[in-house]
């Protein structure tokens, strides 16, 4: 039985974790299944977005700790694969939104601040319950850290509290909380953004966000105006400024989009 299921419609890749029956842990198997999807995703030109969903109340639990117990000792717990998943949510050359309609816990916020928009409900919970059964969040710091203010984040990690979706908007876990009736017009609103970017432009605007400025304000500058003449351009650059200019759709857009 899959873990995690996969559909791709107008250039909208759909991975939902459906492993209801244990909260949608971070198994072993789900993780193996879910880098597999990203992965396939990554590879499809025809996928622009990738959103990230559930089935069941729960969005994810976190680790399995089921399996973690099991491994003590043994094996290799689950908690040393769930960086590859991070990574390849963080990295992608495709925006991710997840959509949250249920409680995450520890490593379901890592999933969560991987992702480059996240809309949950307001009803929603979450914790960094790590230091309530003696780990620490270590992993998922990579993550989350970028995300979250120092003090939003030393009072979350520390306590491990619980808090809701108005609270995880408020801190930046994520983009937005709304009432449960508007997730999926709110999803959906993202993502017929999304798909109107350019493929490249989407790719390089990611790694963009994340580049690391250059030692002195005039090498940054220099840096990034290489950058804008790159893209100005290239092909995709013409394209949307002749498209712009002849007030038509750029030749990016899926068809029924």
């Amino acid at each position: 039985m899959s873990l995690v299921r996969s559909q791709t419609e107008r250039g909208v890749a759909t991975l939902t974790l459906d492993s209801p029956s244990n909260r949608n842990a971070l198994s072993t198997a789900l993780i193996e299944e879910l880098l597999a999807a990203l992965a396939a995703a990554e590879a499809d030109d025809t996928v622009r977005v990738v959103v990230l969903t559930h089935t069941g109340p729960v969005f994810c639990s976190g680790a399995d700790l089921k399996e973690t117990a099991e491994a003590f000792g043994k094996g290799k717990p689950p908690i040393n694969r769930v960086g590859e998943v991070l990574a390849a949510i963080w990295e992608s050359g495709k925006p991710v939104v997840a959509r949250v309609a249920g409680p995450a816990r520890a490593g379901g916020l890592g999933l969560i601040a991987a992702a480059d928009l996240a809309v949950c409900t307001v009803d929603a919970t979450f914790a960094f319950s790590e230091v309530r059964i003696g780990v620490i969040p270590a992993v998922i710091s990579a993550t989350v850290l970028p995300r979250l203010s120092p003090r939003a984040a030393a009072e979350l990690f520390l306590t491990g509290d619980t808090f809701g979706g108005a609270r995880a908007a408020e801190v930046g876990l994520v983009t937005a909380a709304v009432d449960a009736g508007s997730l999926d017009a709110t999803v959906d609103a993202y993502v017929a953004a999304l798909v109107r970017g350019a493929p490249g432009a989407l790719a390089g605007t990611k790694r963009l966000l994340r580049r690391r400025k250059a030692d002195t304000f005039r090498d940054d500058v220099a840096e990034l105006t290489e950058l804008s003449v790159g893209y100005f351009g290239s092909a995709e650059g013409f394209e949307g400024i002749v498209a712009y200019r002849e007030k038509r759709a750029p030749n990016w857009i899926p068809d029924g989009a």
